[in-house]
């Protein structure tokens, strides 16, 4: 796609490719306005707005990391709509979990809702499972109760990253944050707090979000 941006318009882009490529998730209106030193979040929305209409982007209205971009194969941002199950000839099965019996590993047999097969291109990485989210602390990152989430098992993750944490007996969803020693597990919802991990809870990573696939259908 080739679209004529603007210097302004192409900085905002190239801010999303990165923060895509870095984190598997788009940026919000206010971290795009502080990177670029505008005054606010409402000039980076209205740039926002222009590469949408130039056809750079697609916005979801509602979620402040709702942003796609057109140029870039398999799932880039929060949402995809999955309308029923994928049939293609390199189409593979994916098991969806649904909710986690403490102490039992995450992809245990009981937890396992169904298996469905999917298209390899709708995804940034190739996910190990998709996990159906509970609850609406991820809500302001697109991500949604009933969600499934595209998880790639890895025990690491980065700052700012989106992963699937074991917090003693809970399994949650949360934006990854380590100051130091201290790790944070931080909600898109100002209705949550963050988790802060203590020295010596049982903690771990499960892995990282790499996709994610809304429908009503499965």
């Amino acid at each position: 796609m080739t679209v004529k941006l603007t210097k302004r318009q192409q900085e905002v882009l190239d801010l999303i490719r990165t923060q895509i490529a870095n984190t598997g998730f788009p940026p919000t209106r206010a971290e795009i306005a502080q990177a670029l030193g505008f005054r606010s979040a409402n000039a980076a929305e209205d740039h926002l707005r222009a590469l949408a209409r130039k056809g750079a982007i697609e916005l979801t209205p509602g979620a402040s990391r709702g942003i796609r971009l057109n140029d870039a194969p398999g799932l880039e941002a929060p949402v995809a709509d999955m309308p029923g199950q994928l049939v293609a000839g390199n189409a593979f099965s994916l098991p969806v979990v649904g909710r986690v019996a403490a102490g039992h590993p995450i992809l245990a047999a009981e937890h396992i809702e169904r298996e469905i097969s999917v298209e390899p291109a709708l995804f940034r990485r190739t996910p190990d499972y998709l996990l159906r989210v509970q609850g609406d602390s991820m809500r302001d990152a697109g991500i949604l109760d009933g969600d499934l989430l595209a998880v790639k098992k890895s025990p690491e993750a980065l700052n700012g990253q989106i992963v699937v944490a074991r917090l003693g007996e809970e399994v949650t969803v949360k934006r990854f944050s380590r100051k130091g020693n201290t790790i944070q597990l931080l909600p898109e919802n100002p209705s949550y707090t963050p988790i802060v991990v203590t020295p010596g809870q049982d903690f771990a990573l499960e892995g990282l979000a790499v996709g994610l696939i809304r429908t009503n259908d499965l």
